[in-house]
Protein backbone atom coordinates (compact mmCIF):
# COMPACT_ATOMS: atom_id res chain seq x y z
CA UNK A 1 0.00 0.00 0.00
CA UNK A 2 1.05 3.62 -0.44
CA UNK A 3 1.05 6.30 2.23
CA UNK A 4 1.51 9.84 1.01
CA UNK A 5 3.89 11.67 3.31
CA UNK A 6 5.33 15.17 3.39
CA UNK A 7 9.12 15.42 3.47
CA UNK A 8 11.64 18.25 3.89
CA UNK A 9 12.36 18.08 0.17
CA UNK A 10 8.75 18.24 -0.83
CA UNK A 11 6.40 15.30 -0.97
CA UNK A 12 7.15 11.69 -1.76
CA UNK A 13 5.30 8.44 -1.83
CA UNK A 14 6.61 6.10 0.85
CA UNK A 15 5.98 2.41 0.26
CA UNK A 16 4.87 0.64 3.41
CA UNK A 17 4.45 -3.02 4.21
CA UNK A 18 1.02 -4.59 4.05
CA UNK A 19 -1.05 -3.87 7.13
CA UNK A 20 1.17 -1.09 8.45
CA UNK A 21 -1.49 1.53 7.83
CA UNK A 22 -3.79 -0.32 10.21
CA UNK A 23 -1.42 0.46 13.07
CA UNK A 24 -1.51 4.19 12.42
CA UNK A 25 -4.14 6.84 12.66
CA UNK A 26 -5.47 8.32 9.43
CA UNK A 27 -5.38 12.08 9.17
CA UNK A 28 -7.94 13.40 6.70
CA UNK A 29 -9.20 16.87 5.88
CA UNK A 30 -12.90 17.34 5.18
CA UNK A 31 -14.62 20.41 3.76
CA UNK A 32 -18.40 20.72 3.77
CA UNK A 33 -20.28 23.05 1.47
CA UNK A 34 -22.44 24.38 4.32
CA UNK A 35 -23.84 23.48 7.72
CA UNK A 36 -27.23 22.14 6.59
CA UNK A 37 -28.47 18.64 7.35
CA UNK A 38 -27.00 16.84 4.34
CA UNK A 39 -23.47 17.72 5.35
CA UNK A 40 -24.05 16.48 8.90
CA UNK A 41 -24.93 13.18 7.26
CA UNK A 42 -21.75 13.23 5.19
CA UNK A 43 -19.71 13.87 8.34
CA UNK A 44 -21.36 11.01 10.22
CA UNK A 45 -20.90 8.71 7.24
CA UNK A 46 -17.18 9.44 7.16
CA UNK A 47 -16.81 8.84 10.88
CA UNK A 48 -18.87 5.64 10.90
CA UNK A 49 -17.02 4.22 7.90
CA UNK A 50 -13.69 4.87 9.62
CA UNK A 51 -14.81 3.08 12.78
CA UNK A 52 -16.14 0.12 10.84
CA UNK A 53 -12.86 -0.13 8.94
CA UNK A 54 -11.01 -0.27 12.26
CA UNK A 55 -9.28 3.04 11.64
CA UNK A 56 -8.26 5.67 14.15
CA UNK A 57 -9.45 8.69 12.21
CA UNK A 58 -8.27 12.22 12.88
CA UNK A 59 -10.46 14.53 10.86
CA UNK A 60 -9.73 18.22 10.38
CA UNK A 61 -12.89 19.83 9.08
CA UNK A 62 -14.57 23.10 8.24
CA UNK A 63 -17.66 24.60 6.64
CA UNK A 64 -16.68 26.55 3.52
CA UNK A 65 -20.00 28.47 3.66
CA UNK A 66 -20.05 28.60 -0.13
CA UNK A 67 -16.97 30.86 -0.06
CA UNK A 68 -14.11 30.03 -2.45
CA UNK A 69 -11.64 32.16 -0.44
CA UNK A 70 -12.41 30.33 2.83
CA UNK A 71 -12.18 27.00 1.02
CA UNK A 72 -8.80 27.92 -0.48
CA UNK A 73 -7.37 29.09 2.84
CA UNK A 74 -8.48 25.90 4.59
CA UNK A 75 -6.97 23.67 1.92
CA UNK A 76 -3.67 25.49 2.44
CA UNK A 77 -3.96 24.78 6.18
CA UNK A 78 -4.65 21.11 5.47
CA UNK A 79 -1.60 20.91 3.23
CA UNK A 80 0.53 22.44 5.99
CA UNK A 81 -0.85 19.97 8.54
CA UNK A 82 0.17 16.99 6.45
CA UNK A 83 -3.19 15.29 5.95
CA UNK A 84 -3.13 12.08 3.94
CA UNK A 85 -6.20 12.97 1.88
CA UNK A 86 -8.73 15.76 1.48
CA UNK A 87 -12.44 15.03 1.10
CA UNK A 88 -14.29 18.01 -0.30
CA UNK A 89 -17.37 19.27 -2.14
CA UNK A 90 -15.80 22.14 -4.12
CA UNK A 91 -17.65 25.43 -4.01
CA UNK A 92 -16.98 26.27 -7.66
CA UNK A 93 -15.74 24.26 -10.63
CA UNK A 94 -13.93 27.36 -11.91
CA UNK A 95 -12.92 28.96 -8.61
CA UNK A 96 -11.81 25.93 -6.59
CA UNK A 97 -9.39 24.22 -8.95
CA UNK A 98 -6.28 26.22 -7.95
CA UNK A 99 -6.51 25.15 -4.32
CA UNK A 100 -7.19 21.55 -5.34
CA UNK A 101 -4.20 21.75 -7.67
CA UNK A 102 -1.99 22.91 -4.78
CA UNK A 103 -3.06 19.86 -2.78
CA UNK A 104 -2.31 17.57 -5.72
CA UNK A 105 1.10 19.24 -6.18
CA UNK A 106 1.77 18.62 -2.48
CA UNK A 107 1.12 14.91 -2.99
CA UNK A 108 -2.18 14.94 -1.15
CA UNK A 109 -4.99 13.14 -3.01
CA UNK A 110 -8.30 14.99 -3.26
CA UNK A 111 -11.60 13.11 -3.18
CA UNK A 112 -14.65 15.05 -4.32
CA UNK A 113 -18.18 14.26 -3.25
CA UNK A 114 -21.44 15.70 -4.56
CA UNK A 115 -19.71 18.53 -6.49
CA UNK A 116 -16.33 18.66 -8.18
CA UNK A 117 -14.20 20.47 -10.75
CA UNK A 118 -14.65 20.48 -14.53
CA UNK A 119 -14.16 17.14 -16.27
CA UNK A 120 -10.73 18.21 -17.53
CA UNK A 121 -9.57 19.39 -14.09
CA UNK A 122 -10.96 16.25 -12.45
CA UNK A 123 -8.73 14.12 -14.64
CA UNK A 124 -5.71 16.21 -13.77
CA UNK A 125 -6.15 17.01 -10.08
CA UNK A 126 -8.75 14.69 -8.49
CA UNK A 127 -8.22 11.12 -7.30
CA UNK A 128 -11.91 10.14 -7.04
CA UNK A 129 -15.35 11.72 -7.27
CA UNK A 130 -18.25 10.15 -5.32
CA UNK A 131 -21.41 11.38 -6.99
CA UNK A 132 -25.04 10.67 -7.71
CA UNK A 133 -25.71 11.52 -11.35
CA UNK A 134 -27.11 15.08 -11.21
CA UNK A 135 -29.04 14.76 -14.48
CA UNK A 136 -30.74 11.61 -13.20
CA UNK A 137 -31.38 13.44 -9.91
CA UNK A 138 -33.39 16.14 -11.66
CA UNK A 139 -34.90 13.81 -14.23
CA UNK A 140 -36.48 11.47 -11.66
CA UNK A 141 -38.09 14.46 -9.97
CA UNK A 142 -39.17 15.99 -13.26
CA UNK A 143 -41.06 12.86 -14.23
CA UNK A 144 -42.99 12.90 -10.94
CA UNK A 145 -43.74 16.61 -11.39
CA UNK A 146 -44.90 16.06 -14.96
CA UNK A 147 -47.16 13.19 -13.91
CA UNK A 148 -48.66 15.44 -11.23
CA UNK A 149 -49.41 18.19 -13.77
CA UNK A 150 -50.93 15.72 -16.26
CA UNK A 151 -53.15 14.21 -13.55
CA UNK A 152 -54.25 17.71 -12.49
CA UNK A 153 -55.00 18.72 -16.08
CA UNK A 154 -52.34 21.45 -16.03
CA UNK A 155 -50.99 21.52 -19.59
CA UNK A 156 -48.92 24.71 -19.25
CA UNK A 157 -47.57 24.64 -15.69
CA UNK A 158 -45.89 27.79 -14.44
CA UNK A 159 -42.81 26.83 -12.44
CA UNK A 160 -40.31 28.85 -10.41
CA UNK A 161 -36.84 27.53 -9.58
CA UNK A 162 -34.96 28.13 -6.34
CA UNK A 163 -31.46 27.24 -7.40
CA UNK A 164 -27.98 26.40 -6.15
CA UNK A 165 -26.49 27.03 -9.58
CA UNK A 166 -23.29 28.58 -8.29
CA UNK A 167 -22.18 24.93 -8.55
CA UNK A 168 -22.39 23.14 -11.89
CA UNK A 169 -24.11 20.07 -10.46
CA UNK A 170 -27.25 22.12 -9.77
CA UNK A 171 -27.41 23.37 -13.34
CA UNK A 172 -27.36 19.75 -14.46
CA UNK A 173 -30.12 18.91 -11.97
CA UNK A 174 -32.33 21.53 -13.60
CA UNK A 175 -31.48 20.26 -17.07
CA UNK A 176 -32.60 16.78 -16.03
CA UNK A 177 -35.78 18.19 -14.48
CA UNK A 178 -36.64 20.15 -17.61
CA UNK A 179 -35.91 17.19 -19.91
CA UNK A 180 -38.65 15.21 -18.18
CA UNK A 181 -41.09 18.13 -18.38
CA UNK A 182 -40.40 18.60 -22.10
CA UNK A 183 -41.27 14.97 -22.66
CA UNK A 184 -44.62 14.99 -20.83
CA UNK A 185 -45.78 18.62 -20.49
CA UNK A 186 -44.02 20.53 -23.28
CA UNK A 187 -46.10 23.60 -22.56
CA UNK A 188 -44.38 24.21 -19.20
CA UNK A 189 -42.83 27.62 -18.50
CA UNK A 190 -40.03 28.51 -16.06
CA UNK A 191 -41.29 31.91 -14.96
CA UNK A 192 -38.49 32.65 -12.48
CA UNK A 193 -35.11 31.19 -11.52
CA UNK A 194 -33.19 32.67 -8.59
CA UNK A 195 -30.52 31.50 -6.17
CA UNK A 196 -31.85 30.36 -2.81
CA UNK A 197 -29.82 27.45 -1.51
CA UNK A 198 -29.65 28.52 2.14
CA UNK A 199 -32.92 28.26 4.09
CA UNK A 200 -33.38 31.88 5.24
CA UNK A 201 -32.64 33.26 1.80
CA UNK A 202 -34.82 30.58 0.17
CA UNK A 203 -37.84 31.63 2.26
CA UNK A 204 -37.32 35.27 1.31
CA UNK A 205 -36.78 34.62 -2.39
CA UNK A 206 -39.69 32.17 -2.61
CA UNK A 207 -41.96 34.69 -0.92
CA UNK A 208 -41.03 37.29 -3.52
CA UNK A 209 -41.64 34.77 -6.31
CA UNK A 210 -45.10 33.93 -4.97
CA UNK A 211 -46.03 37.60 -4.86
CA UNK A 212 -44.62 38.35 -8.31
CA UNK A 213 -46.23 35.32 -9.95
CA UNK A 214 -49.76 34.73 -8.63
CA UNK A 215 -50.26 32.23 -11.47
CA UNK A 216 -47.50 29.96 -10.13
CA UNK A 217 -48.24 26.22 -10.03
CA UNK A 218 -45.04 24.84 -8.53
CA UNK A 219 -41.57 25.57 -7.21
CA UNK A 220 -38.58 23.36 -7.94
CA UNK A 221 -36.04 23.44 -5.10
CA UNK A 222 -32.68 22.27 -6.40
CA UNK A 223 -31.31 21.56 -2.91
CA UNK A 224 -32.54 21.04 0.64
CA UNK A 225 -32.58 24.64 1.82
CA UNK A 226 -34.48 25.65 -1.30
CA UNK A 227 -37.00 22.83 -0.93
CA UNK A 228 -37.86 23.61 2.68
CA UNK A 229 -37.73 27.37 2.13
CA UNK A 230 -40.26 27.11 -0.69
CA UNK A 231 -42.64 25.06 1.46
CA UNK A 232 -42.41 27.52 4.35
CA UNK A 233 -43.05 30.49 2.07
CA UNK A 234 -46.11 28.79 0.59
CA UNK A 235 -47.53 28.16 4.06
CA UNK A 236 -46.75 31.70 5.20
CA UNK A 237 -48.64 33.16 2.24
CA UNK A 238 -51.60 30.76 2.57
CA UNK A 239 -50.96 29.21 -0.83
CA UNK A 240 -51.35 25.60 0.34
CA UNK A 241 -53.40 23.72 -2.24
CA UNK A 242 -52.49 26.32 -4.84
CA UNK A 243 -48.72 25.90 -5.25
CA UNK A 244 -46.75 22.69 -4.73
CA UNK A 245 -43.06 21.90 -4.31
CA UNK A 246 -40.79 19.33 -5.92
CA UNK A 247 -37.33 19.34 -4.44
CA UNK A 248 -34.04 17.77 -3.57
CA UNK A 249 -32.37 16.50 -0.39
CA UNK A 250 -34.17 14.88 2.54
CA UNK A 251 -33.97 16.23 6.08
CA UNK A 252 -36.25 15.68 9.06
CA UNK A 253 -38.13 18.91 8.32
CA UNK A 254 -38.55 18.05 4.64
CA UNK A 255 -39.69 14.51 5.49
CA UNK A 256 -42.27 15.95 7.90
CA UNK A 257 -43.53 18.18 5.08
CA UNK A 258 -43.68 15.25 2.66
CA UNK A 259 -45.56 13.23 5.25
CA UNK A 260 -48.27 15.95 5.28
CA UNK A 261 -48.25 15.81 1.46
CA UNK A 262 -50.14 19.05 0.97
CA UNK A 263 -47.21 21.18 -0.23
CA UNK A 264 -44.15 19.02 -0.96
CA UNK A 265 -45.17 16.29 -3.40
CA UNK A 266 -41.84 14.58 -4.10
CA UNK A 267 -38.20 14.68 -3.04
CA UNK A 268 -35.13 13.14 -4.64
CA UNK A 269 -32.23 12.44 -2.34
CA UNK A 270 -28.67 11.25 -2.17
CA UNK A 271 -28.06 9.99 1.37
CA UNK A 272 -25.58 12.19 3.19
CA UNK A 273 -24.39 9.32 5.35
CA UNK A 274 -24.12 7.04 2.34
CA UNK A 275 -22.15 9.65 0.43
CA UNK A 276 -19.81 10.16 3.40
CA UNK A 277 -19.19 6.42 3.58
CA UNK A 278 -18.46 6.25 -0.13
CA UNK A 279 -16.14 9.27 -0.05
CA UNK A 280 -14.19 7.85 2.90
CA UNK A 281 -13.91 4.47 1.20
CA UNK A 282 -12.40 6.18 -1.83
CA UNK A 283 -10.01 8.20 0.34
CA UNK A 284 -8.86 5.05 2.13
CA UNK A 285 -8.37 3.19 -1.14
CA UNK A 286 -6.34 6.05 -2.59
CA UNK A 287 -4.22 6.34 0.57
CA UNK A 288 -3.54 2.61 0.32
CA UNK A 289 -2.49 2.94 -3.31
CA UNK A 290 -5.66 1.55 -4.87
CA UNK A 291 -7.44 4.44 -6.63
CA UNK A 292 -10.69 3.68 -8.48
CA UNK A 293 -10.44 2.63 -12.12
CA UNK A 294 -12.73 5.55 -13.05
CA UNK A 295 -12.61 8.92 -11.28
CA UNK A 296 -16.40 9.09 -10.96
CA UNK A 297 -17.73 6.57 -8.45
CA UNK A 298 -21.55 6.46 -8.65
CA UNK A 299 -23.98 6.56 -5.76
CA UNK A 300 -27.69 5.70 -5.90
CA UNK A 301 -30.41 8.35 -6.04
CA UNK A 302 -33.55 7.79 -3.97
CA UNK A 303 -37.04 9.04 -4.81
CA UNK A 304 -39.66 9.79 -2.13
CA UNK A 305 -43.05 10.59 -3.61
CA UNK A 306 -45.79 9.90 -1.06
CA UNK A 307 -46.86 10.59 2.50
CA UNK A 308 -45.84 7.02 3.36
CA UNK A 309 -42.36 7.66 1.96
CA UNK A 310 -41.97 10.66 4.26
CA UNK A 311 -43.06 8.62 7.27
CA UNK A 312 -40.72 5.80 6.30
CA UNK A 313 -37.75 8.17 6.04
CA UNK A 314 -38.49 9.59 9.50
CA UNK A 315 -38.63 6.10 10.97
CA UNK A 316 -35.35 5.12 9.34
CA UNK A 317 -33.62 8.34 10.47
CA UNK A 318 -34.82 8.69 14.05
CA UNK A 319 -31.61 10.57 14.94
CA UNK A 320 -32.49 13.21 12.33
CA UNK A 321 -29.22 12.81 10.43
CA UNK A 322 -29.80 12.31 6.69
Amino acid sequence: MILWKRTALGVAALALGAGSLHAESIKVGAIYMDAQGYNAGVRKGIQDAAKEAGKDLEIIETNAQGDVAKESSFIDSLIASGVQAIITSPVSADGSYRAVQRAKDAGIPVICYNTCLSDADQKEFVAAYAVGDPFDFGNKLGHVAADYFVAAGITEPKIAVLNCEFVEVCITRREGFEAALKEKVPGYVIVDNQEGAVLDKAVSVASTMLTAHPELDAIFGEAGGATLGAARAIRAQNRVGDVVVFGGDMTTEIAEELKQYDVIKAVVDISGQGMGRLAFAQALSVIEGNPPAEIKVPYDIDLYASSEDGAGWLEAHADGIP
